[in-house]
């Protein structure tokens, strides 16, 4: 059996119009053979009536009255609703459909409310939904504990359904459908010759979904990675190709793939010396007070790192509790350079220095992998080095 996952997002399913389109997909599917399962997100964003936003909305955001378990039971009915509303679409088409909630299809997750993580997928239900001849509609977000509690899978929870169910059922790729062509080189916002990237490694777009780039969920790229699986990235109001995200790519003479960019950062640095024995655990205490942080640099005098800038006035009062000497950069972007084609490559850093001093823009600070580099800039500047780097790159 020839089965592909077809995921749709919100903005695909927003409006009569987008939702015929959607089934011009699944018919497509149908054509070339394949048993799709289709998966999708709740309808719209936050404004629109059943957006997962807008049910939230009717709560009391000031004051937190609910458990977590609560809230996901409400947050898991855009969804449904959503599932519902497609399924009447396609059924005019004449197609079987058969609507499965994350937990009829099989999802079992733990019992961490907001944020579940997928413990196992019970396929036979998917599976003798499609021998009965129907089309499987799941709820993407969403799964239930083995003692029967709704679990959402955090924000953007619709591509882990769509990556994991097609683990799980083999499938022979998954389709990730959203309202852009695919991932391009650049924000084509801030880079108007930015161009699509038709074929990239599950490294380089976990890389371009971890840093801040929208278009795939990261835990979602890793459920495609474990199994192998091909995931296509397209538009549900376009007939593009998508970009193709597999273990293999194309173009192996690229050094460069694309840049993207993470913006509300703030640059912290610690002054140290032996009379400061606090800031030896600076770090853990931030872990206990659930502040992440990255691009860690740690010298014998001093350490610097970043934050969300939104934890920014925590970290300050933490320092000063511990009597430790700091300095703060607020209003920080943090500009990834992507690219297997850069592992072993000598040179990468020296021209994106370069490029970046001669449009007179200050580096903050650095750090690399293997196939990423990193580079912090001041957020006035965040378009300027973009458009810098991807013209210097020749991208």
């Amino acid at each position: 059996m020839k089965i592909i996952v077809q995921k749709f997002g919100g903005t695909s399913v927003s409006t009569h119009q987008r939702r015929e389109m959607v089934a011009d997909k699944v018919l497509d599917a149908i054509k070339r053979g394949y048993k799709p399962v289709v998966v999708v997100s709740a309808i719209g964003r936050k404004g629109d009536p059943y957006a997962t936003d807008t049910l939230l909305s009717l709560l009391d955001n000031e004051k937190t009255y609910l458990e977590k378990r609560e809230y996901d039971i409400l947050m898991s009915c855009g969804e449904i609703i959503s599932c519902v509303v497609l399924s009447e679409v396609l059924s005019k088409r004449g197609l079987k459909v058969r609507v499965l909630t994350g937990g009829q299809a099989g999802i079992v997750t733990n019992d961490n409310f907001g944020n579940a993580e997928i413990l196992r997928i019970d396929t036979n239900r998917i599976i003798n939904t499609i021998n009965d001849g129907y089309i499987p509609v799941v709820a993407g977000f969403q799964g239930m504990t083995q003692s029967g509690e709704i679990t959402t899978l955090g924000r953007g929870g619709s591509d882990i359904t769509g990556t994991a169910l097609g683990a799980a059922l083999k499938a022979d790729f998954v389709e990730i459908y959203t309202d852009v062509d695919g991932i391009m080189t650049a924000d084509p916002r801030i880079v108007s010759n930015a161009h699509l990237i038709e074929t990239m490694s599950y490294n380089e777009v976990f890389q371009f979904a971890d840093q801040g780039a929208k278009v795939i969920h990261p835990r979602a790229v890793e459920y495609a990675m474990k199994s192998n699986i091909p995931v296509y990235i397209k538009n549900t109001m376009s007939n593009s190709r998508g970009t193709l995200i597999t273990i293999s790519r194309e173009n192996i003479g690229r050094i460069i793939t694309g840049i993207t960019h993470m913006s509300s950062r703030t640059q912290i640095s610690i002054e140290y010396d032996e009379s400061c024995q606090n800031a030896d655990d600076i770090f853990e205490v931030l872990a206990n007070n659930k502040i992440s942080i990255d691009l860690i640099n740690v010298f014998p005098d001093y350490r610097v790192f970043t934050v969300n800038s939104k934890q920014e006035e925590s970290v300050i009062k933490i320092l000063e509790m511990l009597k430790i000497k700091y300095k703060v950069v607020s209003n920080c972007s943090k500009i990834a350079v992507i690219g297997n084609g850069m592992r072993g490559t000598p040179g990468i850093m020296a021209k994106i220095l370069k490029a970046l001093k001669e449009r007179n823009i200050k580096v903050l600070q650095t750090a690399d992998s293997h196939t990423t580099i990193w580079c912090l800039v001041k957020e006035e500047d965040t378009e300027s080095a973009i458009k810098a780097l991807h013209e210097a790159f020749d991208l």
